[in-house]
């Protein structure tokens, strides 16, 4: 029997992480994508020389040039928890 909280685990958001060469900003935000989707679109846009299109959660596309992504980072969203929690 799933619970709520694995299947909020099973669908899986995954936070991205992109730095910025030539800024000390970096792009945080997390994605309906899998990380391997991630990593393939980051990949096709560097091996292309083209635009890193991927959305985040909320619907918006984040666009970086090829030649600005300096790393990327992808992992699974963790679950935020307050207070204290049994776990």
């Amino acid at each position: 029997m799933a619970t709520a909280k694995n299947a909020s685990k099973a669908s899986g958001k995954t936070e991205v992480k992109i730095g910025i060469s030539d800024s000390t900003h970096e792009i945080n935000f997390e994605s309906p994508s899998t990380s391997s989707e991630v990593i393939a679109k980051v990949n096709e846009a560097i091996k292309s020389a083209t635009v890193l299109a991927l959305s985040d959660s909320k619907g918006r596309e984040i666009l970086v040039p090829h030649n600005k992504i300096s790393y990327v980072e992808v992992g699974e969203s963790a679950d935020r928890h307050v207070g204290f929690a049994n776990q």
